[in-house]
């Protein structure tokens, strides 16, 4: 799971706590996080034509199969992850 953000992006701050304590502890053993800031990694950023965040990306065996932009629910990414690990 690829997660886009950026410093200054009000959305982003209010993900990075759910994220952090709420969705990772569930799916720590099964699914590899990856935080992307998209000031910092512009190469990443434009592989994955990220163009707003906050920016989540599923994949599974190297395909996108769920793409998620801007604030989304606990339960949406929560519903989107466990159909991904099925």
């Amino acid at each position: 799971l690829k997660k886009f953000s950026a410093s200054w992006c009000g959305p982003c701050r209010a993900l990075a706590p759910v994220f952090e304590s709420e969705i990772k502890p569930m799916f720590k053993e099964k699914v590899r996080f990856e935080e992307i800031d998209v000031d910092t990694n512009p190469e990443e950023t434009v592989k994955y034509g990220v163009t707003s965040v906050p920016t989540v990306i599923i994949e599974k065996n190297g395909e996108v199969i769920e793409r998620f932009t801007g604030l989304q629910s606990k339960i949406a990414y929560t519903n989107a992850i466990n159909e991904a690990i099925k």
